[in-house]
Order: C-alpha cells, then sequence, then structure tokens
C-alpha cells in the first residue's frame, strides 16, 4: 500500500498499523488476489482477507461478549446473546465499515470493481472483521478492543441504548427476507383508538403475494414489531 494512502487509512481508523502488510491484507478481496495469477511472489503478496476476516469474527465475538458483560450486568443472557448479534451481524458491521470509509480502501479484482464491489455490505462486513483481526495480531487484544469500543459499539449504544437488548423483530424479518431473495415487508398504520395519553395503534405488515400480518402496541414501533414478530413465525413455517 502506497505510505500516502496507508496514512490515510490509519487516520480514518484512528490506529497506526507497526505491520502495513497487515493492514494491505485486511483490504484485500479474494478477487484482487486470484487477478494476480498463482504467482504471488510479486509486490502485492500479502494475500487476501479471508483468513483475517476469520480471525476478526471471532476476536469480534468475545469483545463484544465481553463488553455487554460488563456495561449491562443485570442483563439476562437472552438479552446479552441478542444484542451481541445485532451488534455483530451483516448489516451493523457494513455501517460500521461506511463510516470509517473502508470501501475506499478496498483491493477488488476487475469483475468486482465493475460490479460495485465497494459498496457491498458484504464485502464492507468482511473488510471490518479482517482489520479488527489485522489490529489484533499487529498490538494485541487492548488495542483491538479499542478500536471495536470506538469504531463499533459506542455508536451502537448511542443510537439505541439499554433498548439494544430488546427484541428486534423488523431487523430480524428484515434479514430472513434479503436471506431468501424476498421483497422488502410494508408497514401501513390501518388503526388507532384512545386518547392522546393513552392510544393504541394497529399496524399491517404484509408482503406482496407471500403474507400478511398484523400487530397492535401502545405506539406505532411497538405495533410494528408486534406485526413483524407475526410476520416472522408465518416465515418460518413457509418452504420458500
Amino acid at each position: 500500500m502506497v505510505e500516502s494512502r496507508l496514512e490515510d487509512l490509519e487516520r480514518a481508523l484512528g490506529y497506526r498499523f507497526r505491520q502495513p502488510a497487515l493492514a494491505e491484507r485486511a483490504l484485500t478481496h479474494c478477487s484482487a488476489a486470484i487477478g494476480r495469477g498463482p504467482d504471488k511472489s510479486s509486490s502485492d503478496s500479502s494475500g487476501d482477507n479471508e483468513q483475517l476476516e476469520y480471525l476478526g469474527d471471532a476476536v469480534l465475538e468475545m469483545l463484544v461478549s465481553d463488553h455487554l458483560f460488563r456495561v449491562f450486568p443485570d442483563w439476562s443472557e437472552g438479552q446479552l446473546s441478542k444484542s451481541r448479534a445485532r451488534l455483530v451481524n451483516a448489516v451493523s458491521l457494513s455501517n460500521a465499515a461506511r463510516r470509517l470509509g473502508l470501501g475506499e480502501y478496498l483491493r477488488l479484482g476487475r469483475g468486482e470493481e465493475k460490479t460495485g464491489g465497494r459498496e457491498k455490505p458484504a464485502l464492507l462486513g468482511d473488510a471490518f472483521e479482517a482489520v479488527v483481526a489485522a489490529i489484533y495480531l499487529d498490538a494485541g487484544l487492548e488495542a483491538a478492543r479499542e478500536f471495536v469500543t470506538r469504531a463499533l459499539i459506542d455508536a451502537a449504544l448511542e443510537a439505541e441504548g439499554s433498548a439494544l437488548g430488546r427484541s428486534d423483530h423488523k431487523s430480524a424479518l428484515q434479514e430472513l427476507l434479503q436471506a431468501r431473495g424476498l421483497p422488502p415487508a410494508r408497514y401501513e398504520v390501518i388503526r388507532e383508538s384512545g386518547p392522546d395519553h393513552q392510544k393504541t395503534f394497529w399496524v399491517k405488515i404484509s408482503v406482496p403475494e407471500l403474507l400478511s400480518a398484523t400487530g397492535a402496541g401502545t405506539n406505532k414501533k411497538e405495533a410494528e414489531q408486534s406485526a413483524a414478530e407475526q410476520a416472522l413465525e408465518q416465515l418460518q413455517s413457509l418452504k420458500v
């Protein structure tokens, strides 16, 4: 990696590498490595980021688990597990990568470059995991902890706080629909009743030509979560 590019990356990460080759490898997609052909003895000899991604996934799980355990000592195992899952899922990691601008530094093969690889959530999430591993290998667990806390955990806690431990049926439904290649769900308030200080909302959720469900709650968000929970149960029972 050119020195000026490395310096820009380090500023974005808030971390300076002792071994710059680790940073380069963390941001090298397998398509770029394959593009070099079987001879990897060239100056671009750092390899791709798949192994770092594997290690980074494990380091992330441990650091996020430890952080949640310490910050929320009264939470149940279920709350801790749900919160960890929301912090380390593909959507969360790709968002963290975007905040850092990692897409700009990815090394991609021609095919991935042409198909918008720098914006693909999967590639961005993988790159974030690989960067975590690179920092861990470069300077140890505490350096990785500081980076993960700043780049991932703090942003999530600032946005959601203790709500992080609540069941998020809407996100779970969205991820399941995406995984099955289905269109996104539509939410519609179909009824509300009661005085302003004690309203009840009914929300209908639908996935065209697949399912529909209704949920109720004391506010729109609660009603949407209720409807999404019903839709999740339906979707999980369907063979699609």
